[in-house]
């Protein structure tokens, strides 16, 4: 039987303060110390998302935080996922699969459905484990958002969590934003904050002179840590590192960053090995300097198709395709290199007629895929996981099978599969560079990143509370 600690939970002063990043290296810590440790987050709002054993949809940061953790993934880590898909429209993720009548309720309606569901896991996770890392969203100073709060001091409140709030001192204004968000607190809220956390610190400690002391004097409340600025190669929750071009004498691969691109970061092990430059392509512009040419997932690939004809990238990429040189789609990326998308239930965005360099046409289906799949290709063993709501149909003879049946195409140089993570496995990396003519250096994706979170948990261990 399990002896539970309060919770810890993590709150920020501003989205991407380092909530995330801060909760996975308090799991690994902890786990590291022999304790028996999980992270939970009530609602995350992300495209980057996870399969559990079960076949359950997470966000990818929570799934990440097990394996810090030291635990197996679980939905009850996270049971509520809102996975944009329009500028106004998230599919909401309840348990691990698509509710569709949540999906489609007002924001503000939906808590008293959603409620239950969070406390449930909350108390179900705080009974089989020794301690329970919280992570919130956003900010708890979102007034306009208060009475809908299923994530942050309501989730606080209803465990009686040591609060932590963090700010991102490397943007500016830290101490503002502290003790701004903690002004917009009630006093009951207040009361459970322990300390406030500096975060991504640059720089000389000195320079920060009195403030924390003038803070607590304002506040009561101490700065128990000042955390550096820690540069990793593990998954971000939501974003994509962009700014990268194309460099002379380099492996330089495309990858076309359509609106609603998902699941960005199974490219990790591309974007932190030296043996290639991924680019991300948001405009228009001659690819034909590249060396090869990646789609991603897409949570809306009509929307996404969509963006292509209007910048006038479906023609570059078919000018790309037409030179011999290789194409990759994946999942919503096999969808766009297809001849149609078909969407009788106007699950995205309608019918589309898509790039046609594949023969395949992919119809919309309610029902999504959502598995973890271990194949064996060419006598070696490639983990990947399945997420998509399309099925597609082949069209001629010219297309064949690439990596299994019924799950990926290949006609000419252009491949396509509906597989996430298959760069993750050194066997899929060495493939694809071997195709170009590059150094096959593949590793396993999944071992460095678990180095990466005990490097993560030895800074915190240095700079932070615990």
């Amino acid at each position: 039987m399990t002896v539970p600690h309060k919770p810890i939970m993590i709150l920020g002063c501003t989205s991407d303060a380092g909530k995330s990043l801060i909760v996975t290296a308090i799991c690994r810590l902890l786990a590291n110390r022999g304790v028996s440790v999980a992270p939970f987050k009530a609602q995350n709002m992300s495209n980057n998302a996870a399969i559990t054993e079960d076949g359950l949809e997470i966000g990818r940061a929570q799934y990440l935080q097990a394996l810090a953790a030291k635990a197996k993934p679980s939905v009850l880590m996270n049971p509520i996922l809102l996975k944009p898909s329009a500028d106004t429209f998230s599919q909401v993720i309840v348990n691990g699969k698509v509710d569709t009548e949540i999906s489609n309720m007002p924001w503000m309606a939906r808590k008293k459905l959603l409620w239950p569901k969070v406390i449930q896991s909350l108390e179900l996770l705080q009974a089989q484990y020794q301690q329970v890392v919280i992570e919130g969203a956003g900010s708890p100073a979102e007034i306009n958002l208060r009475e809908g709060d299923i994530v942050n001091m309501s989730v606080a409140l209803a465990c009686k969590a040591d609060v932590y709030l963090v700010s991102d001192i490397d943007r500016g204004g830290s101490f503002a934003h502290l003790l701004g968000t903690w002004a917009c607190l009630a006093e009951e809220e207040q009361k459970l904050i322990k300390g406030f956390v500096l975060n991504k610190f640059r720089g000389d400690p000195k320079l920060l002179g009195n403030a924390m002391d003038w803070l607590e004097e304002k506040t009561g409340i101490p700065t128990v840590a000042n955390l550096p600025y820690h540069r990793h190669q593990l998954p971000e929750e939501d974003s994509f590192r962009l700014g990268t071009t194309w460099q002379q004498g380099a492996i330089n691969v495309a990858l076309i960053y359509y609106p609603y691109a998902s699941n960005m970061d199974e490219f990790d092990a591309l974007i932190y090995q030296d043996d290639i430059n991924l680019v991300p392509v948001q405009l228009n512009q001659d690819l034909s300097v590249f060396d090869a040419v990646i789609l991603p997932g897409s949570k809306n690939s009509g929307k996404s198709l969509h963006f292509l004809q209007q910048t006038g990238l479906d023609k570059t990429i078919k000018t790309f395709a037409e030179g011999g040189k290789l194409v990759l789609g994946i999942c919503g990326g096999l969808q766009i290199l297809g001849h149609e998308i078909k969407d009788p239930l106007q699950l995205e965005d309608g019918d589309k007629s898509a790039l046609g360099l594949i023969g395949l046409t992919t119809t919309l289906a309610p029902n999504k895929a959502t598995q973890q799949r271990n194949i064996d290709w060419s006598g070696q063993s490639i983990e990947a996981y399945e997420i998509h709501h399309g099925e597609s149909q082949l069209l001629n003879d010219a297309v064949t099978p690439f990596i299994s049946d019924n799950i990926g195409w290949q006609q000419g140089n252009i491949y396509s599969s509906y597989l996430h993570g298959l760069f993750d496995n050194a066997a899929f990396y060495n493939w694809f560079m071997q195709q170009l003519g590059a150094a096959q250096n593949g590793i396993s994706w999944k071992t460095h990143v678990d180095k990466e979170l005990d490097k993560l948990a030895l800074m915190f261990e240095q700079h932070g509370w615990l």
